[in-house]
């Protein structure tokens, strides 16, 4: 197998290309949280702290500049994104249970079945 029908062979798989498609799909939610975050939460918590803009926060220690508001900022995006995910698991999770919580159907066996195991059952207890 030439080394580039087995890329192609690995690159087609399932497993990868769920991945690709959950690291775009990442990508672009990171883009809406960033939003929603700097353009939403941050101002709504600066106007209720006395309109402190969270990113012009600064220490400066011997002419280096600290700027731990951005820091305060991308820490609460990353918990907004946590809580987002949290929730889309807990979900997911609840309907995979009631998926298994639901009794399995009842196997009907047609007749045909029913002969073709009782003529199983006798030849098996012939000795040959």
């Amino acid at each position: 197998m030439s080394i580039i029908a087995e890329f192609r062979s690995f690159a087609m798989r399932g497993n990868v290309m769920d991945l690709a498609i959950g690291v775009v799909i990442g990508a672009a939610f990171n883009s809406i949280i960033n939003s929603l975050v700097g353009d939403v939460i941050m101002p709504t918590l600066s106007i209720l702290s006395g309109n402190i803009k969270f990113t012009d926060l600064v220490l400066e220690i011997s002419g280096q500049k600290i700027m731990y508001g951005k820091f305060l900022q991308a820490s609460f995006g990353f918990l907004v994104i946590a809580f987002s995910l949290f929730v889309v698991i807990k979900v997911m999770n609840a309907i995979h249970k009631k998926e298994q919580s639901e009794p399995p159907l009842e196997k009907v066996e047609s007749d045909e079945v029913k002969v073709l195991n009782e003529i199983r059952d006798i030849l098996k207890d012939k000795p040959v």
